[in-house]
């Protein structure tokens, strides 16, 4: 039986003490990398917890929240318990990282999410939606810090990450305190939700997501601010036939325009256009290949700025070409081939 709502506050009182966290084409945010696209499941249906171990994913997310219906939440979370426990010397090699969408704070649900699921084996993160202010992510890092002390500190070796779902205006214009928040707490990435926020503003969600172009570019910039590796865009919810895949591809050259490095997706056939959209191409790997080996050649030589096929190449330049070459690397690319290929590339 669910707990009543008076009996989560009091519990969570006391927890809270006196103050208020080569089959894999790219990694999830482990060792602080970021995360392309995020597969979500409902713990409430063993068929599709089952089948998540298919998935060749950076990361799978089990939903306890929307996708489970209020009766169903303490057989789901005891499943998805379960399930975890189960993967504890049979983990696929296929899926980066392992996830659970936790219920809102707000709810008599949270806690016993977190004192059910913190202890599982295989858990990498916890993803908190509906994260209003700072003190949602303080009380989640001390329920954690009390029930998994071991992977809940500046010297663990396995940390369990925090992600904040970002939902609402109040949320969006508390971003600083948040990311502050998240410094002390392991937040690893924010993820916009845009259709609770649709919701939360009375707007209406166009094609052209001019709507939420406040709200994503704020998220984004925030978590660039603060240095989080994960900036996730919100769902596309076209996915069949060429219109979806069409819609699909258009939101994730925005999102990465606007500073978004990753994609929620809602069915598997998303996947491979979001891995494909946010990693890196070709023509930017050899790009970069060609720079860093130029910029090596111009620092032994003693230049700080050079040019490169008739444009200069300063710091800035040739540390994003670095970037794009640390992401190939996650991603499959022979760097070493490549430089092997460019090796005498010289700075003009």
């Amino acid at each position: 039986m669910a707990a009543s709502p008076a009996s989560t506050v009091l519990r969570r009182a006391l927890l809270y003490g006196t103050y208020l966290h080569p089959q894999i084409k790219c990694p999830f945010m482990l060792n602080i990398h970021s995360q392309h696209f995020m597969q979500t499941v409902p713990s409430s249906s063993q068929k599709m917890l089952t089948k998540s171990l298919s998935i060749t994913s950076d990361n799978i997310t089990y939903d306890l929240e929307d996708a489970v219906a209020p009766s169903m939440k303490a057989s789901a979370r005891q499943a998805l318990h379960s399930h975890l426990t189960s993967l504890s010397q049979s983990r696929p090699s296929t899926i980066g990282e392992l996830a659970v969408r936790i219920n809102a704070i707000s709810t008599p649900y949270a806690l016993d999410d977190l004192l059910t699921l913190s202890k599982a084996p295989n858990l990498d993160a916890i993803v908190i939606p509906k994260v209003n202010s700072a003190s949602d992510l303080f009380f989640v890092t001390d329920v954690l810090r009390q029930t998994v002390p071991e992977r809940f500190s500046f010297s663990s070796e396995n940390p369990i990450k925090l992600i904040a779902l970002i939902e609402s205006a109040r949320a969006v214009m508390d971003l600083k305190s948040i990311c502050s928040a998240g410094q002390s707490a392991n937040l690893s990435g924010l993820i916009f939700a845009a259709e609770d926020f649709a919701l939360d503003l009375s707007l209406t969600r166009t094609p052209s997501l001019k709507e939420f172009l406040y709200a994503r570019s704020a998220i984004a910039t925030a978590a660039k601010a603060f240095d989080l590796p994960s900036t996730i865009d919100l769902v596309c919810t076209s996915y069949k036939g060429e219109e979806g895949l069409k819609r699909l591809e258009e939101e994730c050259q925005n999102g990465k325009e606007m500073g978004f490095n990753g994609k929620q997706c809602i069915h598997p056939s998303q996947v491979d256009t979001v891995q494909r959209m946010f990693g890196p191409s070709e023509e930017e790997v050899e790009w970069a290949v060609r720079v860093v080996i130029a910029d090596e050649k111009a620092a032994d030589a003693g230049r700080g700025a050079w040019t490169f096929q008739g444009k200069m190449i300063d710091a800035p330049v040739s540390g994003k070409a670095r970037a794009v070459l640390a992401k190939a690397d996650r991603c499959g690319f022979d760097i070493s081939s490549l430089r092997e290929k460019w090796k005498h590339q010289e700075p003009e």
